[in-house]
């Protein structure tokens, strides 16, 4: 299994509009951040988990020519507002795309995404085949799928947990029972917001305390704001 990064960002970005922080202005590509999105591709099988606002351009940017499904974490915009560029895939196989997401992120692209949805289509809409998903392992091709519910703040949200490699974004709780999934996890990536604590996202402290709990072999983090500081920084 491949799994390429296509955003590491939080819900603005790195550098962010209008800011001219040293982060910001780095010329660095290192400190470039899209927001946060992952493409996992095995011999049958390729899934995004999140389009967010950078969707189109991610997908450029990687050449990607295949998309079999897309998973959503939650329905905040920075992981949904890219939807309507599947239609390049809906284009290309002439087929529906599957999407697996829960109820609070169905209403969300039934809302934004209304037309899509409609009972009488516009021409090149995105053409889509919903599956509402619940807190319970399911499939995908030839793909185990194991939501794992965190919150974020007030908000639950699923991570998920293919094979021995977990994915948290967006995420400040996560109650021992859910931790139980992620035993033996071998990659985790976890989000870390900034060095202080949030409201809503684990700081580097906290995220570095769970990644230590889950004793995976790797930890990459995500989700990072510019106030993180610079690449070579945090990677120290």
């Amino acid at each position: 299994m491949k799994v390429t990064f296509l955003g590491t960002g939080t819900s603005q970005g790195v550098p962010i509009i209008a800011c001219q922080c040293e982060v910001c202005s780095s010329l660095d590509p290192r400190d470039k951040r899209l927001r946060s999105s992952i493409l996992i591709e095995t011999d049958n099988t390729n899934i995004v988990i999140d389009t967010g606002p950078d969707f189109r351009q991610q997908m450029l940017r990687e050449n990607v020519q295949k998309v079999d499904a897309i998973l959503f974490t939650h329905g905040h915009k920075d992981h949904t507002a890219g939807f309507d560029d599947i239609r390049g895939f809906n284009w290309k196989s002439k087929e529906a795309m599957d999407v697996y997401a829960n109820e609070d992120v169905e209403k969300v692209l039934k809302n934004d995404f209304h037309y899509a949805f409609a009972e009488n289509k516009y021409p090149g809409v995105p053409n889509l085949n919903l599956h509402v998903i619940r807190n319970g392992t399911f499939k995908i091709n030839d793909l185990d799928v194991m939501p794992i519910e965190v919150m974020h703040y007030k908000l639950p949200v699923f991570g998920y947990r293919i094979g021995d490699f977990s994915y948290i974004t967006d995420a400040n709780f996560i109650s021992d029972t859910e931790k139980e999934k992620l035993k033996g996890t071998r990659i985790l990536v976890l989000n870390a917001l900034r060095k202080t604590e949030h409201i809503s996202h684990f700081s580097l402290d906290q995220a570095v305390a769970l990644a230590q709990e889950i004793d995976a072999e790797e930890t990459y983090l995500i989700h990072m704001s510019h106030q993180m500081g610079f690449h070579d920084e945090v990677q120290k």
